[in-house]
Formats: C-alpha cells, structure tokens, sequence
C-alpha cells in the first residue's frame, strides 16, 4: 500500500464513518443495504476508496489455499466485493458463482478482470436465488458476518449454511475478540462463541484458528462442514 493509497483511503473511511448509520447508533437499517450500495457508488473508480479492497486475495485465504485444489467443486464467494477472493478460489480449480449486494461492485469485478471464469451476480445474503440453496460444495464467506450487528448472526449463519450441499465445507475469516459481550461496531468482531454458534444450523466446526494477518488485528478461520 503506497503513501498516497492509504492517504486515499483514510480519506475515504472518514467520508463513508460520516454517512453511516450505525456510527451514530440509529440503525434503522441494521442489515446497511443503502450504506453497502453507498460505499461502492460513491468511491467513483477508486479501489482505495472501498476500505476492503486491498486488490488481492485476503492472506489468510491465500495461505490456506496454498497446496489445495478445489478442482471439481463448485464454489460460492459470499460478498465479494471486486473480486480478489473469487478470482483466488478460482485459480485454486474451483467453478465460482460470486456475489455482492452491490450492482457497482459487481460491474466493478467484471472490469477488474474481463477475462474471468468467475460468474459475477448481485444479490443479498438473505434473498438469494432458490437455485442457489443447498448448491454448493464450498462456500467462502469473508467480513460479511462481522459487518452485521451481533443479532443478525444466527439468521445470517442460517442463510450462510442453506448453500451448502451435503458433504460441502464453508470457510469463515472474521476479526475476532476476546470478550462474549456485543461489540460496538461496526465493524462487530466474531467472539469464539459466536463462531461456534454457527454450528447451530447443520455444521460441524472441523477448525478453529485465531490468526493475526500482518497489519491486522486477530482474527479467526473457521472451517465448517455439513455432514454427507
């Protein structure tokens, strides 16, 4: 990240503080379509400018990639933004549908890489296409969950667990905290409890791993199985 990126970036996270509503408690909204669509409709072409965009695969995606093939699975990137998680899932052999709430950042994607066999859809977490459910073999979801208050977690985990096909994994990266009680967000950082408490929807936790990315703060990597 060059000085005048992250300068850009700065810039951008206090324009997009100052718009959101959950930064000055009145969620009326606590799912933030309008704020997600609003990230990506005003950063005007500028990857720096979406305070996720790092233009690569999260690390911790990329090391637990390396040395697998995902060849024959069909894949699901769950709020993927511009791309770089579904293009690294891809490379790893994997058939990837990827979506966003955002119609921008899915033409974005697209532009980014003209040349993908990634399927680039917009669409919402909890409305998702019916021939989407129980479809996939692995399904990756990233800083999705920790964007949403602590309450929507089980509806969110239930959606979540509703793509995967029987005998299918899903691979979880979220910030992590040490304290159970609800965080002040956003973003809201994934307790080990709330975690574990996505096995309330058919899965079975096969890993747990607190990791801390250069930079970053901890975080966890979950590793989700529905049984066959």
């Amino acid at each position: 990240m060059t000085d005048d990126f992250a300068a850009r970036r700065a810039a951008a996270r206090k324009r997009l503080d100052a718009i959101d509503p959950a930064k000055s408690g009145k969620l009326d909204d606590p799912y933030r379509r309008d704020w997600f669509r609003a990230v990506y409709d005003l950063a005007d072409g500028d990857e720096a400018a979406v305070p996720w965009a790092d233009k690569h695969a999260h690390p911790l995606l990329g090391d637990w990639l390396e040395g697998k093939s995902l060849a024959g699975l069909r894949a699901l990137d769950v709020g993927c933004g511009l791309g770089d998680n579904a293009e690294a899932l891809a490379a790893a052999g994997a058939d990837v549908t990827a979506f966003d709430l955002s119609e921008n950042a899915i033409r974005w994607a697209k532009q980014r890489f003209p040349r993908t066999s990634v399927d680039f859809r917009a669409a919402d977490l909890f409305d998702p296409p019916a021939e989407w459910l129980g479809a996939f073999d692995f399904v990756h979801e990233c800083y999705t969950l920790q964007a949403l208050p602590n309450r929507l977690l089980p509806e969110a985990g239930r959606a979540l667990a509703a793509f995967l096909k029987p005998g299918a994994r899903m691979l979880v990266i979220a910030r992590s905290r040490p304290n159970p009680a609800a965080p002040d967000g956003p973003p809201w950082p994934l307790a080990r409890g709330d975690v574990e408490g996505l096995t309330a929807h058919g899965l079975t936790l096969e890993s747990l791993e607190e990791l801390t990315p250069p930079g970053e703060p901890a975080h966890w990597r979950a590793l989700f199985g529905r049984a066959a």
